[in-house]
């Protein structure tokens, strides 16, 4: 059977690469569906494929409930749908709405035999059904309200900004970091141990021909600018819509 690990960003400025991470810690041999759109258009072919494709036994996985859907009515038809055809769906950051989980929740306890005995087991039954259906809906209600909090957060915040006559955007002077720099930190992070590689400092200096202190230079600003983007990563991915 196929497992999908869905991933998605909707701007530029997000990086996709912590999703496929935890995806594939938890699913090494999954296939990784990448998706990128912009505010300029809601379409998702990767995702309708994966969608339609989907048959009994296959398993989607996300990072989290967000990346299936923010629109919490259209997530839980998309949710009950899969479910229904028997597509395993798996959040990371939302274990408790796995529909392994759903499933369980859904299994009902069986009668007994005694007329008003089996009208409580019934009874109890329903209930359960009902609580597992909106503990899957809260999870998407959520995540719509998270979205829409931290857009009317940032809408507030540059109104504040240009009230208090603060300009947005790149302040005058600021540095520019050139293609050379650039180049040389994307070889830095690919090729150095301390990040997704396996050489050493000698070797990597070695052969990008780049002096000592330059080196040491990028990698400190490497790992500074990978801290700053770790703070302002929970509030990137619930600004994504």
């Amino acid at each position: 059977m196929a497992v999908y690990l869905y991933c998605r960003i909707s701007q530029r400025r997000q990086n996709i690469e912590r999703q496929k991470r935890n995806l594939k810690e938890a699913f090494p041999s999954g296939t990784i569906i990448e998706e990128a759109y912009t505010g300029t258009t809601t379409a998702r072919p990767a995702w309708t494929k994966i969608y339609k494709k989907a048959v009994a036994g296959d398993t989607i996985a996300f990072d989290s409930v967000s990346r299936m859907s923010r629109n919490a009515t259209e997530g839980i038809e998309v949710y009950e749908d899969l479910y229904n055809r028997g597509v395993n769906l798996v959040f990371l950051k939302e274990p408790y709405i796995n529909t392994e989980n759903y499933r369980s929740s859904l299994k009902e306890i069986g009668l007994v035999g005694d007329e008003i005995a089996d009208e409580y087991i019934k009874a109890t039954n329903r209930v359960l059904i009902i609580l597992a259906k909106r503990q899957v809906l809260q999870a998407f209600e959520q995540s719509e309200k998270e979205v829409k909090d931290l857009q009317q957060r940032t809408r507030e915040g540059l109104q504040t900004a240009a009230l208090n006559g603060k300009k947005l955007g790149r302040e005058a002077g600021a540095k520019i970091e050139t293609n050379k720099a650039k180049f040389s930190k994307r070889e830095i992070v690919k090729l150095s141990r301390d990040f997704n590689g396996t050489n050493s400092d000698e070797e990597v200096i070695k052969i990008l021909g780049i002096s000592r202190n330059t080196y040491y230079k990028y990698k400190g600003e490497i790992k500074a600018a990978r801290e700053e983007a770790a703070e302002k990563e929970v509030a990137e991915i619930l600004a994504e819509p």
